[in-house]
């Protein structure tokens, strides 16, 4: 072949063309996102309206008007002058929030002692940051760490009564403090359970099949509260006489039984969608069940399942709050007692208050949700 044959054959490949001008801009952007077609103007016209016609007195409420420091009741019913509001005057009582403000973190935590909590909370950070960044090294050094010595030494620090700190019981407990701890323990406990739950259900033993469908069954028919009335009232009837279960222990079992039924559904439907290639190409290599299982389906369940695993970690994380009718006071149920303080009694503190619980419960939800589609875009190996 000479060389004159090779002069049609291109060299390099051709620049990108520039899009059409009608194709990018904010102007593009608009069209294809809001406006395009009269079904989806309509809707924009009216979100555009609502936000309008909301957003303006919300941020009076809540920015504006509010009270941002004061000492009683009386910083949020009258005017920096000294008088009584205008008619139809109102904003967030910040004041009350700012006053509450250790309640709502620690609870009725002894003060002296608070110093504990702060502890656990900064090595809590230090060890599940590089824990949550996927190229760093030792993660298995780091997983020891977190799940195993991290919470025998908060049980040691935050319960006390060794090494020299004074005990304090969990009746003192509340706040922050106790909705992270159940949300925690029951996101650490749900997660191994609702596997073995799952693989259970999915076994041929009919003796290990039959109990964990009853289990998941029985505490997936239940609601929460009447979950947590049992465990408080009558886990302590299957215990030896004399045997006397921490309330805030009987919590934490409730919260986790009732998350991990939960969670082996969601890993179930995580194991049927692996293909049966799968399980018949880990037979050809001559692994055992717990070979194929644990390095072969169990790692293409929980990338499957990974958005329904981070639903049920928020829903569980938002369910702590009902532990407040066994008598425990979390974020939100502390909020709700300090609402009978006289002391800052006026019509805006509930709202305050909630607002600010609210806002607490979403920043984590939020947090949680953005790294959950963090490791979807990590783990996506482009398969559909």
């Amino acid at each position: 072949m000479t060389d004159s044959n090779y002069q049609y054959i291109r060299q390099k490949m051709v620049e990108p063309m520039p899009a059409p001008a009608s194709e990018k801009g904010i102007a593009s952007w608009l069209k294809e996102n809001l406006f395009s077609g009269p079904k989806d103007t309509v809707l924009t016209v009216m979100g555009i309206s609502l936000i309008v016609w909301f957003l303006p007195g919300l941020i009076n409420w809540l920015f504006v008007n509010a009270v941002w420091v004061g000492t009683d009741r009386t910083f949020c019913t009258t005017t920096v002058q000294g008088g009584l509001q205008p008619e139809g005057w109102s904003g967030a009582c910040w004041a009350f929030v700012d006053s509450k403000i250790q309640q709502f973190l620690y609870g009725r935590y002894p003060v002296d002692e608070r110093w504990r909590v702060q502890l656990v909370t900064l090595v809590f950070v230090i060890l599940l940051v590089p824990m949550l960044i996927g190229k760093l090294p030792y993660k298995k050094l780091n997983a020891f760490l977190l799940f195993i010595a991290f919470p025998v030494f908060t049980y040691f620090l935050l319960v006390g009564g060794s090494f020299g700190l004074r005990y304090v019981e969990t009746s003192l407990w509340g706040g922050l403090l106790v909705t992270m701890i159940l949300s925690l323990v029951g996101i650490s406990v749900s997660l191994p359970m609702g596997i073995l739950l799952a693989l259970g259900r999915r076994s041929n033993m009919p003796v290990i099949k039959a109990f964990c469908v009853i289990f998941i069954e029985i505490i997936r028919g239940v609601p929460l509260v009447a979950l947590l009335f049992m465990a408080s009232v009558m886990l302590p009837l299957f215990m030896p006489p004399g045997t006397n279960f921490d309330k805030f222990l009987r919590a934490l079992v409730g919260v986790s039984l009732f998350a991990s039924a939960y969670m082996a559904e969601v890993i179930r439907g995580g194991l049927q969608a692996i293909p049966s290639g799968q399980y018949e190409g880990a037979d050809s290599l001559g692994l055992s069940y717990w070979q194929k299982t644990l390095f072969i389906i169990i790692p293409q369940t929980l990338k499957i399942a990974l958005p329904g695993i981070v639903n049920t970690f928020i829903g569980l994380f938002k369910d702590t709050s009902l532990v407040y009718i066994i008598g425990m006071f979390d974020l939100l149920g502390i909020v709700r007692q300090n609402f009978s303080d006289a002391t800052w009694a006026t019509p805006q503190t509930p709202a305050t208050g909630l607002v600010f619980a609210g806002f607490v419960f979403w920043i984590f939800c939020f947090c949680m949700s953005r790294y959950s589609l963090y490791m979807e875009r990590r783990l996506d190996t482009g398969h559909r």
